[in-house]
């Protein structure tokens, strides 16, 4: 396997969220490790351009092997920030914007490679080729071992796949949140040899309160006993379960439920248990 069956979304370990000091990140990325966490997974953006430099300072001085860990990086959102002069946001896919952006990830992450690059979200104006041809320079040079996509549909990943090989899709998918269940989007990966991860893995379970988390919450409740975990382990295993082999990308910095969410790929759902989960998500039965 690529990559470790959960992946550390580092999109808070910044400015954005915890604001984490250099010694806290390092505790942090030792302790996914622990955890057989050992993919982490960034974006240019994140931070307004700041957080993958803070993880690469931390990174360099954490005693932590690079073959050791895999890397994810994606480029392609021209954000506002003070670090860009952009005057709207916007998506750049040009060739030399994307050999530039990854070439810029891999100074601030204090790295030679990404294990993967993703384009960040699909554009309009995107063309095949440029984004082909930046691809091949990028892997003939080493600076990246596989290409992928996020947040990408169906067609356009079929639109790609005709001048670029794309190895991972990176998309929002929970129990809340999961029509890639039914809109042919996992089937295409599955039928493709595209690895899934997902970002937001926990949905709007624990965001929100209205009738169907509460349905959700009860459900959950009566299973806890059973399987001996918690709700949010309860989540992850049912994405986890997927025969598509999912990897959920969690959000947390919190220690604690880390070490429970990694867990979580332990459970093993009963499928009756899978299906009355996803029931109380839906409110009805399956058709």
């Amino acid at each position: 396997m690529k990559y470790s069956r959960l992946i550390a979304g580092c999109m808070t370990w910044g400015v954005w969220g915890k604001q984490l000091l250099k010694k806290d990140m390092i505790k942090l990325m030792h302790q996914c490790i622990e955890e057989d966490i050992t993919t982490f997974d960034h974006a240019d953006i994140y931070g307004g351009y700041t957080t993958e430099s803070d993880f690469g300072n931390a990174f360099s001085e954490s005693g932590i092997s690079r073959d050791t860990i895999q890397l994810i990086s994606k480029c392609g959102i021209q954000y506002l920030s003070d670090n860009r002069s952009n005057t709207v946001k916007h998506y750049d896919y040009s060739k030399s914007y994307i050999i530039w952006s990854v070439e810029t990830s891999l100074k601030h992450l204090k790295t030679d490679y990404l294990d993967v690059l993703l384009l960040h979200r699909p554009s309009p104006l995107m063309h095949p080729d440029d984004i082909a041809e930046a691809v091949l320079e990028l892997k003939q040079r080493g600076l990246i071992k596989t290409f992928g996509l996020s947040n990408f549909t169906s067609s356009q990943m079929e639109l790609l796949s005709k001048s670029v090989d794309v190895s991972v899709n990176q998309i929002e998918f929970s129990l809340t949140h999961h029509n890639a269940m039914h809109n042919g989007l996992l089937d295409y990966m599955m039928t493709n040899e595209i690895t899934p991860m997902a970002w937001s893995p926990l949905g709007s379970v624990f965001r929100e309160d209205n009738e169907q988390t509460r349905r959700i919450h009860r459900q959950l409740g009566d299973l806890l006993d059973k399987y001996k975990a918690t709700e949010d382990q309860l989540l992850l295993a049912w994405i986890l379960k997927h025969p598509s082999q999912i990897h959920p990308v969690i959000g947390t910095t919190n220690t604690k439920r880390i070490s429970d969410a990694a867990k979580a790929a332990a459970i093993e759902l009963e499928l009756e248990d899978w299906f009355k989960i996803l029931v109380a998500c839906q409110g009805h039965k399956v058709p």
